[in-house]
């Protein structure tokens, strides 16, 4: 019986097998070589917006408190009425830069100071509403055998959607004397709020407008639209917080400092001859 070898013999199915494998082989040595990386990304436990909204609140509810009537008093601010709002360290460092603004003299201690200042807060928070004309995102009932392949759910599909949120703050100073507990002054209610808008039209968005913003911005980008120029006029009052400012010293300001000096005016050659004169 003689043995038939089909030495010239192609095989279309090894062949295809091997560049198969050389294919494999060369993917996985790029991907070797190019190596591979996450990307971790996190979120604080406080988003900024909401940050951004009550801090601005507080800054322009302070703002409108009027400290003047106890400018150049040493007074000491008490806290103690503070205590369990939100951002309570920062509404107590504003206060304390807007009494020094006003011309106050804060002083180290409570035994130290002539006039108590205390303040509360009715409210330091966030609040929003949304508004959407389109259709809203809708879950569907789930039938039992008819789960494979079918969605649960309708996503959201607007035409137009708007979110406002809002930071408001409410606020009361008042101030006595120390020793005697007479009352002095007291600021009112003082009540103000920030606001932080977002608009979507057609999917497109956010349009982002209010107060924490700078204008208005179209996804974290500012858009340029002018609006006419809206900065206040100079004028007397305290100075604003968010103002850079340098404080001198009064002349008749009683803060115990080295006086600030000032360049005394050369003696006249007039004024030499009366001298001699005089003598």
């Amino acid at each position: 019986m003689r043995r038939h070898r089909n030495r010239g013999h192609f095989d279309p199915f090894r062949s295809t097998h091997l560049r198969g494998v050389g294919v494999c082989a060369i993917a996985a040595l790029l991907v070797y070589a190019a190596g591979c990386g996450t990307t971790r990304s996190t979120d604080t436990s406080r988003t900024a917006t909401e940050q951004l909204l009550i801090s601005d609140s507080i800054d322009r509810t302070v703002q409108q408190i009027n400290l003047r009537a106890l400018a150049g008093q040493s007074v000491y601010l008490d806290e103690t009425y503070l205590t369990g709002i939100v951002d309570r360290a920062y509404l107590s460092s504003t206060l304390r830069q807007h009494m020094l603004a006003s011309g106050c003299i804060l002083a180290s201690s409570r035994d130290k100071a002539e006039y108590i200042v205390e303040a509360r807060a009715g409210a330091v928070g966030t609040n929003h509403h949304e508004l959407l004309f389109g259709i809203p995102a809708v879950n569907l009932p789930s039938v039992v055998g008819l789960t494979i392949g079918v969605p649960t759910s309708i996503p959201e599909v607007p035409i137009v959607k708007r979110t406002d949120r809002r930071g408001v703050t409410k606020l009361a100073v008042y101030a006595y004397h120390r020793e005697s507990g007479a009352p002095i002054w007291q600021s009112g209610i003082a009540v103000d709020r920030s606001t932080a808008k977002d608009t979507w039209v057609l999917g497109a968005g956010p349009f982002q407008r209010g107060t924490i913003h700078q204008g208005y911005e179209f996804a974290g980008s500012k858009i340029p639209i002018p609006l006419g120029d809206k900065s206040s006029k100079p004028g007397e009052g305290p100075v604003a917080i968010q103002d850079e400012h340098t404080f001198l010293q009064s002349p008749s300001s009683p803060i115990l400092l080295p006086p600030i000096r000032q360049a005394e005016a050369p003696a006249s050659a007039e004024d030499g001859d009366e001298e001699t004169t005089t003598k």
